[in-house]
């Protein structure tokens, strides 16, 4: 299938130019290799993620602290994905590509697959946000409808009323179900993207999952006389503890109703230019504190990372700093809201989309 076409506009592009060189030399006034700090990370995340799970085994008697182990080890898993996969995947760790893909190898290892998720987040997400059959983040499920401009069906009708029963399985679903089917099932988006994925690819996912779930729950089991209750229980609740704190982080940042969800023309043509495009489909958050700057991996600042992502989450407060300047001086759409109101914002789309009420902004 034909990919999708962004709309060229020499004007737009002219303006995109002019950004990236005020950024560019915004960044170039910045003395220290700020990058260090996540290198730093790379190593300390995953001791924190693994020497918690060695507290938990070292104390399998009391069940309490084992618990507690696991369920901050569902936290950790996101700090590591916030801080150092989305950024490995980006190459913007390490200038060494290798090192860079030692550090994305690390989500292989606590239940998803470094090499669909990098394919998905490059060649699907980036390449085309907010676009139906084209954005594997926006992937249509069944159950809970994103895309506005589609009529809902079924249990669609009241995602409003089930959404928190349905979100805390996120990742329960990516790791039994979305991996796999992006690996086997052509109809999947990403596989409109990338074509055929080597047997190699398809045996390592299988065996990275199979090793995940020997650690997570044999290993306790079979050698730290942890109950099979025990040891389910602590897993399922790490996975629910990952799932909602993920979502916290991510729904706020583009499945809004004030963001577009393009539609493309019979000719697989966009509405949009590249540059119009990612401002009217991402939006940035006002909160701006020390916590979401250094531990949270600056998730606040996404329209910095559309535009440039091969800029590292630490330059982002400058960033968009020029960004929110040249939006207001040329009338671009640059949005940004305080999270509370953006997650008020993702439960009004999931109503407006069950009542099947429009709110497509290029129309």
């Amino acid at each position: 299938m034909e990919k999708p076409i962004y709309l060229k506009d020499s004007d737009d592009a002219k303006l995109f130019s002019e950004l990236r060189k005020k950024v560019n030399q915004r960044v170039e006034t910045i003395p220290e290799n700020r990058d260090l700090y996540i290198q730093i990370k790379a190593i300390i995340l995953p001791l924190v993620y693994f020497g918690l799970y060695a507290l938990a085994l070292l104390n399998a008697e009391r069940r309490w602290i084992y618990i507690l182990s696991f369920v901050l080890m569902g936290i950790s898993l996101v700090l590591i994905y916030l801080n150092l996969i989305h950024e490995a995947a980006h190459n913007n760790i390490f200038k060494n590509k290798k090192l860079n893909s030692a550090v994305l190898q690390i989500f292989d290892f606590v239940g998803a697959n470094s090499y669909i998720w990098k394919k998905r987040h490059i060649s699907s997400h980036h390449a085309y946000p907010n676009v139906d059959g084209w954005d594997t983040d926006i992937e249509q499920s069944g159950l809970l409808l994103i895309v506005p401009w589609i009529k809902a069906k079924g249990i669609q009708k009241y995602q409003h009323k089930f959404f928190f029963l349905v979100y805390p399985l996120y990742l329960f679903n990516w790791m039994f179900i979305r991996d796999f089917r992006d690996f086997f099932d052509n109809d999947r988006v990403i596989l409109k993207t990338q074509g055929s994925i080597p047997v190699k690819e398809k045996v390592k996912m299988i065996a990275y999952k199979l090793f995940y779930f020997f650690y997570q729950i044999g290993v306790p089991v079979l050698f730290f006389k942890v109950s099979i209750g025990l040891a389910l229980g602590a897993w399922f609740l790490q996975v629910i503890a990952a799932s909602i704190f993920a979502l916290f982080v991510l729904l706020p940042l583009h499945p809004l109703p004030d963001n577009a969800f393009p539609k493309l023309d019979e000719k697989n043509g966009l509405p949009f230019s590249w540059l119009r495009h990612q401002l009217e489909v991402t939006n940035d958050l006002t909160n701006n504190n020390w916590f979401i700057r250094n531990i949270l991996g600056n998730f606040n600042f996404h329209v910095a990372h559309h535009l440039f992502p091969n800029y590292s989450y630490m330059y982002y407060n400058e960033i968009t700093e020029e960004i929110e300047a040249f939006s207001k001086q040329h009338g671009l759409a640059y949005k940004k809201f305080p999270i509370t109101t953006a997650l008020g914002k993702h439960i009004d789309l999931l109503r407006q989309n069950a009542n099947n009420a429009y709110y497509i902004l290029e129309e």
